[in-house]
């Protein structure tokens, strides 16, 4: 863990809300930032870039999801965790596919939040050495592709961007993170986008056909994305 405290944005037009989490943040080893909207928000993060955003998805004026989309193309290593209402499935779908690491619905408890909020800057430090430590550009090669780690975006070999959702990134970058190494259907829910995500469903098997139809030369005979039997997935680099 660095030395300094970790830094957590609290964006909530609630002011009781924002204070009490404020207070409990800060007792738990957090230096907190809070702002009432969205503007409030875009100020803050021009005076100081936090490492982990909290954002409230109801709210006057710009609501959180334009504000997480905004927040993740200008800094996309700052971490976004969402505020919903219990039962909006469709706000919490659109505010992964928008960029948000996760999402917890009000009301919640707020051993949760923090929970979640810690789990969340586990996972985005997974890489930071690495990055730190490596001046080149951040690119991973999937086939032909070139994934872009720290723009979140993939490109094809030509130089054009290829369309991807924020979680085929995440899987992506997972793969990037663990080279030649086969995970399983719970490692890569649980290290990439878990929220959403149902092993039964065979959601995980979907996103890596539709990412192979992106990177492989062949998606029907995988040489970038292979599958092991019994296992999972294991991401295989060029020589």
């Amino acid at each position: 863990m660095p030395d300094s405290l970790p830094t957590v944005l609290i964006v909530d037009d609630e002011p009781e809300l924002r204070a009490l989490l404020a207070e409990y943040f800060g007792r738990n080893g957090f230096e907190v930032l809070q702002a009432e909207d969205a503007a409030a928000a875009r100020a803050e993060v021009a005076r100081r870039v936090p490492d982990v955003a909290v954002l409230d998805i109801n709210m006057p004026g710009e609501n959180g999801l334009s504000l997480a989309r905004a927040l993740r193309e200008a800094h996309p290593r700052l971490a976004v965790l969402m505020l919903t209402t219990a039962g909006e499935a469709i706000d919490r779908i659109v505010g992964l596919e928008v960029g948000a690491d996760d999402y917890v619905a009000k009301p919640f408890e707020l051993r949760e939040l923090l929970a979640r909020v810690r789990a969340v800057l586990r996972r985005l430090q997974v890489s930071a050495p690495a990055a730190a430590a490596d001046a080149e550009p951040e690119r991973v090669a999937f086939g032909p592709c070139q994934l872009d780690l720290a723009r979140r975006k993939l490109f094809g070999a030509d130089g054009s961007e290829i369309d991807i959702t924020a979680a085929e990134f995440d899987l992506l970058a997972l793969f990037a993170r663990h080279p030649n190494r086969p995970l399983n259907r719970d490692q890569i829910m649980e290290q990439a986008h878990n929220r959403g995500w149902d092993v039964f469903d065979r959601s995980i098997d979907l996103r890596v056909m539709r990412l192979r139809r992106k990177v492989e030369r062949n998606p029907d005979k995988p040489e970038v994305i292979k599958t092991v039997r019994n296992v999972g997935y294991v991401y295989v680099p060029a020589p």
